[in-house]
């Protein structure tokens, strides 16, 4: 007897603003309380990619907190996130993924050292897939931005990256943090042939940049100076008041101006936490370029959002499109996937209209018959094996040398926070 198809979602900060946002989202979709709106994979270019369905994912997590799915989405009920009445209409599909969350690390005074973290965390991602009957399980980071780590050991977010290697899990990198890109994980990284895309999910202030910047480029106008600053609240704002973490989410941000424009454009991006502004967030730009005969002009940007509204729908989206590639037996950096992150793999093109070109051509190769058209940016081989297979643990990921106690403040802010990730 077979059973129908089921994907499972692994959120590293499970609890956290992104994650919560997300679980409640797919369960309202799923029950047809609202549409998908953000979600480029809902769209009709994309209806034959065969993506599993919303209602074949199944949630968990890791989390360094023990707040209860219910209980934050009501907090973000009350922050406005959420639409009133929708978190008591989901209670049930919120305990179940509660029930699937496990204790992240290393929290404040853990004493386990990187190879026992990576071996709990490479645990509870078997044993999910086992105990449900999952067909595959992908990990996706949206846990809080950590600080460049300065201390022994690795950092938390490639603690979670090795223990999905380990685990067979294709892996996502929605944050700015270290994740695969980890020395230590290189080769693990290549003998595991396992689909993985990031870093850092493209959802408000970049997402216009890498707009505007190719209209410059493209209308042959010079760019002389562009400033950008954000105000944010929540625990974005306090992970990103850290001049460390907020170095690494700003090099994401500058990074779509140096590809399309190249180098020597004046301004930096500041980040100010501002806690009275809660979930919400605002970006402003300031761009400064010649027109015709050097005359001296001014464009002005000014986003408000909330993050976890918008990074909800790209996460749904690159879950299910991961999950597909894992299917289809495709293996390395997903480059086509370039259209949802800051830093993307490889080197795409940074027009977002280019990514979306790219994304539109690789939905098709998804959607094409078993064997008929398995191509991508890496090169292929066998898929890797699924979580709970013989094989799956033989990816050498846990010999990365990290050895020593990992402590929370050789880290700074742990991977595993709730706080969601600020974009």
């Amino acid at each position: 007897m077979t059973h129908a198809p089921r994907t499972g979602i692994w959120l590293i900060g499970a609890r956290g603003s992104v994650a919560t946002t997300t679980m409640v989202g797919c369960a309202a979709l799923v029950a047809g309380l609202h549409p998908p709106t953000g979600m480029a994979t809902e769209t009709p270019e994309l209806a034959d990619a065969g993506l599993p369905p919303l209602a074949s994912l199944v949630f968990g997590g890791h989390d360094t907190t023990d707040c209860p799915l219910p209980k934050r989405a009501e907090q973000l009920t009350t922050a406005g996130v959420l639409p009133y009445g929708l978190t008591r209409t989901v209670t049930h599909e919120l305990e179940a993924a509660d029930r699937e969350i496990r204790p992240g690390g290393p929290a404040p005074g853990d004493t386990r050292t990187d190879e026992q973290l990576i071996t709990a965390f490479t645990h509870d991602l078997t044993d999910f897939r086992r105990r449900i009957g999952l067909d595959r399980v992908v990990v996706v980071n949206v846990a809080s931005t950590e600080p460049a780590s300065g201390g022994v050991g690795l950092p938390p977010s490639t603690l979670y990256a090795a223990a999905a290697l380990r685990a067979g899990c294709p892996y996502i990198n929605f944050t700015p943090s270290t994740g695969l890109r980890h020395p230590a994980l290189a080769a693990p990284l290549a003998a595991s042939r396992l689909p993985h895309a990031g870093r850092d999910g493209k959802t408000g202030q970049t997402l216009l940049r890498a707009v505007l910047a190719p209209m410059f480029r493209q209308r042959a106008l010079t760019v002389r100076a562009w400033s950008g600053s954000n105000l944010l609240g929540g625990g974005d704002g306090a992970a990103l008041a850290d001049p460390a973490a907020a170095a690494a989410k700003n090099a994401g941000k500058e990074r779509v101006l140096t590809d399309t424009l190249g180098p020597g454009v004046e301004g930096q991006v500041h980040i100010d936490d501002v806690p009275a502004m809660g979930e919400w967030k605002t970006a402003w730009d300031h761009i400064a370029f010649d027109g015709f005969l050097g005359t001296r002009m001014i464009l002005q940007t000014l986003w408000q959002g909330c993050d976890s509204a918008l990074a909800a729908p790209l996460v749904l989206d690159l879950a299910r499109l991961t999950a597909r590639a894992h299917e289809k037996g495709l293996t390395g950096p997903l480059e086509d996937l370039a259209f949802y992150f800051k830093d993307p793999e490889g080197t795409p093109p940074a027009s977002l209209a280019d990514q979306y070109d790219r994304l539109l051509t690789f939905g098709r190769t998804l959607g094409d018959h078993p064997g008929t058209a398995d191509r991508g940016p890496a090169d292929r081989g066998p898929a890797a094996p699924r979580t709970g297979e013989t094989g799956a643990e033989d990816t050498g990921a846990g010999d990365m040398g990290g050895s020593g106690d990992t402590r929370a403040g050789d880290t700074g802010t742990g991977a595993g926070t709730g706080t969601g990730v600020a974009r």
